[in-house]
């Protein structure tokens, strides 16, 4: 245990007719009485107390005894001094609401930390320390480092199919800060989102100040079309996977939406997700390998390794480039070196290769255990959207409505979200659906899980009468 004392935040007034010691018992009793000590909290000694409030200990020991007689502190062998669950003429002291047990969490947008490989990075760690130039520990280059900058460059062009040069990556801190820099420098223009997409990416376009235009997706993808009535000069997409519906962008909206871009001089900000897991199709190039003077390749390793790393990238055309580079200056200066150089090893070691095959193997075996608990459970759902990713997307009956069924289930402690989360305006009743990730449950808590949410379904009286396959 710590041998340092906590601090406590205590006013004294002097000038006050009465006595310090009444003084420091009303105010610690007022603060246990109002929460802003809590039951468990341990208070500093009593002569630590004294030295900081400059007063004698025996007053602080006095001030003690008298609270403990009163129930609000007791003494505890070996911790010292702590506060009581009270009992107060309005009910129990309050404590912070507790959240209900999770027991099945199926929330998309995050994989399983658990898969880290902390081997590989801890050997890629203790070789990018080794030989780090001590330039590198000082301020870099807003772009991020060279190295780095290198093997992106290299590395996405193998796997992805982009056509850049070392020059054309900026290093950013994931996905939302390289999207927060092109909103800033995309601002007079006017951003389009996909409908239904990322809540926080509608937010974070509005946060910097960018108009956002939602363009609806269908079974091909964005309505290109509808792009061009919007106004925008620039669209954020998921061609890969689309967040989240899961479809991909078909061969016909790549085209028409690359024409789009070259005839109105707009951009495509193309965000790579989920480009990493494929299980039952062949992969799909990147956008920008077609028209990398109009698209902005956008990717992280928060799906691939962990959020946690902070560290993502973005492609930028030749035109954008500097701008984009102004604004990361502006902001936060770099992403840390060391993190950025390790990443440099990492994958030169080819370990994110590695990382990513054994993950890909993982999270497919758990695609098929929710695909085959839905259709045991949930006969009447029907899973789309599975061909890729972390997540897929479970239709239901008409008549349904998933956000009452999300509620339901949270009661439960099965943590799923409505696809109204994810629109720009709520639409109840129409193609009712529910977005379930996989990637952190296994095999057994996923069939476990969905059988716990039919029977909550059931109970709650809705019907799961079969219905027709359609668009919607």
């Amino acid at each position: 245990m710590s041998t340092s004392s906590p601090e406590l935040f205590v006013e004294l007034d002097r000038s006050r007719p009465r006595g310090l010691r009444a003084q420091l018992e009303r105010s610690l009793r007022d603060a246990i009485r109002a929460g802003r000590l809590r039951p468990g909290v341990r208070l500093p000694s009593s002569r630590a107390l004294a030295a900081d409030l400059q007063i004698t200990r025996g007053v602080v020991i006095a001030a003690y005894h008298q609270l403990t007689a009163e129930g609000y502190l007791t003494s505890r062998q070996g911790w010292g001094t702590v506060v009581n669950a009270i009992t107060t003429p309005e009910g129990p002291q309050r404590r912070r609401p507790q959240p209900a047990a999770v027991r099945y969490d199926f929330r998309p947008g995050a994989p399983d930390v658990g898969l880290f490989p902390h081997a590989a990075w801890a050997r890629a760690t203790r070789t990018t320390m080794r030989s780090l130039p001590d330039q590198s520990l000082g301020y870099s280059d807003p772009a991020g480092l060279p190295a780095l900058r290198e093997t992106l460059a290299d590395y996405l062009g193998r796997v992805r199919g982009v056509s850049c040069e070392p020059d054309n990556i900026v290093v950013c801190n994931g996905f939302s800060h390289g999207l927060s820099l092109l909103a800033r420098v995309l601002a007079e223009r006017g951003i389009a989102v996909e409908d239904p997409g990322h809540p926080s990416w509608r937010e974070q376009i509005e946060w910097a100040g960018a108009s956002c235009h939602p363009i609806e997706v269908d079974d091909e993808g964005l309505r290109v079309d509808r792009l061009t009535a919007s106004g925008a000069g620039a669209v954020l997409v998921t061609p890969a996977h689309q967040y989240p519906t899961g479809v991909v962008l078909s061969a016909s909206r790549r085209i028409d939406l690359l024409d789009w871009a070259r005839t109105s001089g707009g951009y495509v900000i193309e965000d790579d997700y989920d480009a990493e897991y494929r299980y039952d199709r062949q992969p799909v190039g990147a956008l920008q390998g077609v028209a990398p003077d109009h698209v902005v390749h956008a990717g992280s390793l928060s799906k691939s390794l962990a959020p946690g790393l902070r560290l993502g990238w973005l492609v930028v055309p030749p035109a954008l480039r500097d701008e984009v580079v102004a604004a990361r200056a502006r902001s936060d200066r770099f992403t840390t070196s060391i993190i950025q150089a390790t990443v440099a090893e990492f994958v030169q070691r080819g370990d994110l290769d590695r990382h990513l095959r054994r993950t890909r193997r993982s999270y497919r075996q758990r695609r098929d255990a929710l695909i085959a608990a839905l259709r045991q459970h949930l006969p009447a759902c029907r899973a789309t959207g599975i061909s890729a990713g972390l997540h897929v997307l479970v239709r239901l009956p008409d008549g349904m409505d998933a956000t009452h069924l999300a509620a339901t289930a949270a009661r439960h402690g099965i943590l799923i979200q409505p696809l109204d989360r994810y629109r720009s305006s709520p639409a109840p009743g129409r193609h009712p659906a529910l977005v379930m990730g996989y990637s952190r449950l296994t095999p057994h808590h996923i069939e476990e899980g969905i059988h716990h949410l039919a029977a909550i379904l059931n109970s709650d009286g809705a019907t799961t009468r079969p219905v027709e396959d359609n668009n919607g």
